[in-house]
């Protein structure tokens, strides 16, 4: 017999969930025991997507072998203890915040031009650093 289309297909997880897991690299059961509810749950955030708690707990139902709702509620705390503590460690950027860090880490500074120096720039002042009492 052979084996069905869906014999890989992580308990649990619909299909959007399913979509966000694949972009992770989490596309099979074993991929998510291996990695892990919390760690596959920060992958799907870090990606940029925006997934409920309900996706962690059924990423933990489905390694626990049951529907995300019959996990108790200590094992729930548990879970989001677990997604915050990773949060934590590694915050989340937002794309503004990355863009913003690369544009930093791009900008040379500038050299400050010094007046008595008479390497004036094409756009500097040429009367930058001449006082207007001592002209004629």
């Amino acid at each position: 017999m052979m084996a069905g289309k869906d014999d890989n297909k992580i308990r649990n997880v619909g299909p959007k969930g399913a979509a966000w897991l694949r972009q992770v690299g989490v596309r099979t059961q074993e991929d998510l025991v291996r990695v892990g509810p919390v760690d596959a749950f920060m992958k799907v955030k870090r990606a940029g997507f925006r997934p409920s708690l309900n996706l962690l707990y059924s990423l933990a139902g489905a390694i626990e072998n049951c529907h995300w709702a019959e996990l108790s509620d200590e094992r729930k705390r548990a879970l989001v203890a677990g997604a915050e503590a990773a949060e934590t460690a590694n915050p989340i950027k937002t794309r503004w915040q990355k863009q913003v860090e690369r544009s930093e880490r791009s900008v040379e500074p500038r050299e400050s031009f010094d007046a008595d120096s008479g390497d004036a720039g094409f756009l500097d002042d040429p009367d930058a650093g001449h006082d207007a009492a001592h002209e004629d």
